[in-house]
């Protein structure tokens, strides 16, 4: 009897819990929230290829959940610049002179340009299609970056024709993003470029010089120093990534070093204290040259006295590695610093024409380590004049989407 009044009691328990969540599911899933739902989740779907450009590719695979958008078109199609058809999605292709016609007027006119029932050119497995439009995706600063077409079975109305406009305003959103990648792509393989500029006219110059000056009294020597300094530019020019690891470019500033203490011999003492498991930790490429190279132009080159010690150090900080590099040398007047950007660097004691590649240096990779990563993962200066310079970098041991 017991047993049998404990299985009622649990399948009334049972009943009330599918009674609560029924009834709130049905409170919380309306129809409209649910319509909602679907239609962020299918322009989200939109916005993923969409995001690495209007080509090809990413309008096949964005044209699908376009028309999705739209409940009344029967058949979408995208275009580029130039009127040139890159996908369609749907019934009516024998309006694709149609289409490309429209579309080359609205990328000409930058107006969206209407085709109704009386003007266009069917054939008879086309009869059902009513109206063709074409709008054109204007990016702010780019123009006419490609056409939304868009074919419907009944009359266009102003409901339509304001979906339309506002499914296109979103594709050039995400077409405005992904020039906005490419922009601070191309900005940084030109910043690259820049320090690849800085490092050739005096680096190579020195470098070459201390080589041949070891020719005759010690030819293995301008052997291995010459092979060094192969290993180095061809690192330094590399055409692919614009990240590399960490191991990388203490290699590289390894070879750099040793071209630069053949030159200053004893005078110039490097200590290096890197924790082996940051050494993975991807940065930006060239990020830690400039600071070494400055530290040896500007901290150890410029003393009186001609002798320093440059101290590189790569610790591990939970989610991140700071890697710094200090000198001894002549230093700068803090009040420089905290003028608020690098630009005062180029204005220290030494002039600004001494100082002006360092300053292009440090900036650059300032820049780039910000914009990889955040603000929070600028450089850290630490300097006093006479006390030497601190050049300090944060750089998370992980993020997403950046790789060498």
């Amino acid at each position: 009897m017991i047993a049998i009044e404990l299985a009622v009691a649990v399948l009334l328990l049972v009943l009330v819990v599918i009674s609560v969540v029924l009834w709130t599911r049905r409170v919380v899933t309306t129809p409209a929230e649910r319509a909602v739902h679907a239609t962020l989740h299918t322009a989200s779907l939109a916005a993923r290829p969409l995001r690495a450009g209007l080509d090809a590719s990413s309008a096949k695979e964005a044209a699908p959940h376009l028309r999705m958008l739209l409940a009344e078109a029967r058949a979408v199609a995208l275009l580029d610049e130039d009127g040139a058809l890159l996908a369609w999605d749907g019934p009516f292709e024998e309006l694709t002179d149609e289409m490309l016609a429209a579309a080359a007027r609205a990328a000409a006119d930058k107006r969206r340009v209407l085709v109704g029932h009386h003007d266009l050119r069917r054939t008879n497995g086309d009869l059902a299609a009513r109206a063709l439009i074409a709008q054109p995706l204007v990016v702010e600063d780019v123009g006419v970056a490609g056409v939304l077409g868009v074919v419907t079975t009944v009359e266009p109305g102003p409901a339509l024709l304001g979906a339309i406009t506002e499914v296109a305003r979103y594709a050039c959103s995400q077409i405005e993003l992904a020039e906005l990648d490419a922009s601070r792509a191309r900005l940084d393989r030109a910043e690259v470029r820049a320090l690849r500029a800085q490092i050739s006219p005096h680096f190579i110059y020195n470098a070459l010089n201390t080589v041949a000056s070891f020719v005759r009294t010690d030819p293995d020597r301008a052997r291995e120093l010459l092979l060094d300094f192969a290993d180095f530019t061809r690192y330094s020019f590399r055409a692919a990534g614009e990240y590399t690891l960490l191991a990388d470019e203490l290699r590289n500033i390894d070879r750099y070093l040793t071209l630069e203490r053949a030159r200053f011999g004893n005078a110039l003492e490097v200590r290096l204290q890197i924790a082996p498991e940051v050494l993975n930790v991807t940065l930006p490429f060239l990020a830690l040259q400039p600071l070494v190279e400055n530290a040896v132009r500007h901290g150890i080159a410029g003393k009186d006295t001609r002798t320093g010690t440059i101290i590189i150090t790569a610790a591990d900080e939970g989610t991140d590695c700071v890697i710094s590099v200090e000198d001894d040398g002549i230093g700068m007047d803090p009040e420089l610093l905290r003028s608020g950007t690098l630009d005062a660097i180029a204005e220290s004691e030494h002039g600004s024409g001494v100082r002006e590649s360092a300053h292009v240096g440090l900036a650059n990779v300032d820049d780039r380590l910000r914009a990889a990563f955040g603000n929070d993962y600028g450089l850290v200066i630490e300097t006093a004049p006479g006390a030497g310079t601190r050049v300090s970098m944060r750089v998370p041991k992980f993020r997403a989407g950046i790789r060498p």
